[in-house]
């Protein structure tokens, strides 16, 4: 294969990709702000938080119950009826404000992510339109 149509096989998913960057990049923008917003960062923080809480206070001993009359063998034979998932996982009392606070931060993150990408789409734009063009010069030399 000629070296020219090894680079245009391989700027294929580039060009793949970026075609929807006009339209993304205008849909972009609400994300962005979003995440980028400290209000709804803390907002889905508090979310996370609220929900692992319950989620970890939520009795299982009744489903280890279940389990045993499959299973008697099963270790949760063992677990006592009145079990919260917080105890039989063994996790902290801190452990949903954790998840919490990472959830605040990867929000943080995707937001700075988000914000760079939406900067690049131009850039990326015209590479792609410009790959393009060389991948279309490229299979009309191939084929005469």
């Amino acid at each position: 294969m000629r070296s020219t149509a090894k680079l245009a096989f391989a700027a294929l998913p580039l060009i793949a990709l970026a075609a929807p960057l006009p339209a993304a990049a205008n849909e972009m923008q609400g994300a962005v702000a979003t995440l980028n917003d400290p209000v709804a960062q803390d907002r889905m923080a508090d979310t996370i938080t609220a929900i692992v809480g319950a989620l970890m206070q939520m009795q299982v001993g009744p489903l280890a119950n279940a389990v045993a009359d499959i299973d008697p063998e099963s270790d949760a034979a063992y677990i006592p009826p009145d079990a919260t998932l917080g105890e039989v996982t063994g996790s902290d009392p801190y452990y949903a404000e954790r998840m919490g606070d990472d959830v605040r931060a990867t929000t943080r993150m995707a937001g700075h992510a988000a914000s760079a990408l939406a900067a690049y789409a131009p850039v990326l734009k015209d590479m792609a339109r410009d790959l393009a063009a060389q991948w279309e010069r490229e299979r009309a030399d191939a084929r005469r």
